[in-house]
């Protein structure tokens, strides 16, 4: 892959700021950000287990394109060629998450040495190339044993989970020092078990309640856990979280915003901080709080070594009373730059998010560990993908991290969502968010324009 220089890419378009690697530290990390399920593949491979995705795609009409992950991104036989676009690009970190159902893949079993072994030759084919392994334990894949259980909604998942974390971090932590227990609770709870977008698809709101707090404390019980088992690991959690806007002044929009921030941000920072759950959600809750033992609060709150945040988009809420008061209604307001997935482009947003969070809770370093955006790529007759927009994002979003570094803010890395387009979830093939371009009947990868931007930007004065 050629490269050249990222200022004379980003000064021929003088309408974009000026950005250069050197406006950041020397030890910032940079990397991309993957999931075990989007781009693996290999569903049955190994002894690979069915997870609730696995289950939750046969279901009609769940996905939007009829579609399936059992051969994805093919990562599972392909990583080498993957993790080698890292490296050109001029990464120095790679996030990817483990799938539990490919670890432990019965109840009560033994760990599978066939799926250890696939993340153990990952994680030497990272460190091979200079790229820093950061693990996520936890990226929505739940084993289907478990869910029929209960799934997370059910107590003894934690036990679950404690022991797969166990065997994973004893294995790789010689190697692995950045940990992740989970990624975004919130789609997790929520998403999965509120209105049902995700899986395991169910749409009961103290079920979703239940799970956000069985997900917080298996988190709170893995810390130290880990700290025990990986020798200077550092540990943290990576939030979904959302600057919040008004449709209007009006006191009732205003009202509104309020209790959805409380259930959309302060629901996950506030007991991660040790301030509990917001007590103005959970007057409107009461019926449906979660069950709670004794000193669950505190464990749930057992210092971290860095916060994890992943940003995308601000949520615009407008007041709805027709609904009861936890299910507010988001805005669509016309005059907003969007992405093709609809979704708000708002650099400023991570700016905001990012002092709100210094000056709302104590210190802590932060790592952007997603962001990222949504086109709709096509590979073109003579080869290319030109995806100047999301070449744009990035510039305008890394701007923005600059800023709030210069307010203050200590950020220490960015990963970009995603090296590669991927299963995109409930949306399937529909969109495409990586900086190299899949095709899914080839398994073919084409580095797409940003991908050449930022490989020009990261190798600059090496």
């Amino acid at each position: 892959m050629t490269t050249t220089n990222s200022t004379s890419i980003v000064n021929s378009f003088p309408s974009l700021p000026a950005l250069a690697r050197d406006d950041f530290p020397t030890n910032f990390a940079w990397g991309c950000s993957t999931s075990s399920f989007q781009i693996e593949g290999a569903a049955t491979a190994d002894g690979r287990a069915e997870s609730i995705w696995d289950r939750f795609c046969q279901q009609p009409g769940k996905i939007r394109d009829g579609s399936n992950a059992l051969v994805a991104c093919d990562h599972y036989h392909r990583w080498p060629e993957d993790l080698d676009i890292a490296k050109q690009f001029g990464m120095n970190a790679y996030r990817f998450s483990i799938a539990w159902p490919r670890v432990i893949s019965e109840l009560g079993a033994k760990t599978n040495q066939r799926g250890l072994d696939f993340y153990s030759r990952l994680v030497d084919g990272m460190l091979e190339r200079g790229l820093q392994p950061w693990a996520t334990l936890y990226h929505w894949d739940l084993p289907q044993y478990l869910q029929e259980l209960g799934g997370w909604e059910r107590r003894a998942t934690i036990d679950a989970y404690l022991e797969y974390a166990d065997a994973v971090t004893r294995h790789l932590g010689d190697r692995v020092k950045n940990w992740i227990t989970h990624n975004e609770p919130w789609c997790t709870a929520m998403h999965g078990n509120w209105d049902g977008m995700h899986a395991p698809g169910q749409q009961n709101f103290k079920a979703a309640l239940q799970v956000c707090h069985h997900v917080l404390l298996s988190h709170g019980l893995a810390v130290p856990m880990i700290k025990s088992n990986v020798a200077q690991a550092q540990v943290g959690i990576a939030l979904s979280l959302h600057p919040l806007r008004t449709a209007s002044d009006k006191s009732e929009d205003r009202a509104a915003m309020q209790r959805h921030d409380g259930l959309r941000n302060r629901w996950f920072l506030d007991p991660l901080f040790g301030r509990g759950y917001p007590t103005d959600i959970l007057e409107h809750c009461a019926a449906d709080a979660p069950v709670m033992a004794s000193g669950d609060l505190d464990v749930i709150a057992t210092p971290i070594d860095f916060l994890g945040v992943n940003y995308y988009f601000p949520e615009t809420i407008v007041d709805a009373p027709e609904l009861p008061p936890l299910h507010t209604k988001l805005a669509i307001l016309p005059d907003r730059e969007r992405t093709d997935f609809a979704w708000e482009v708002a650099p400023d947003g991570m700016r905001e998010l990012l002092v709100r969070i210094k000056n709302d809770y104590p210190k802590i370093p932060i790592f952007l560990t997603e962001n990222g955006s949504s086109y709709d790529d096509k590979l073109e007759a003579d080869g290319s993908v030109s995806d100047t927009r999301r070449r744009n994002y990035f510039i305008r979003h890394l701007d923005a991290l600059k800023q709030a570094r210069a307010e203050g803010v200590d950020v220490r890395g960015y990963f970009a969502w995603s090296l590669m387009d991927n299963f995109e979830w409930a949306e399937g093939y529909l969109r495409r968010f990586g900086m190299v371009y899949i095709d899914f009947v080839t398994q073919k990868r084409t580095v797409k324009e940003s991908g050449r931007w930022f490989s020009a930007f990261l190798n600059q004065n090496k």
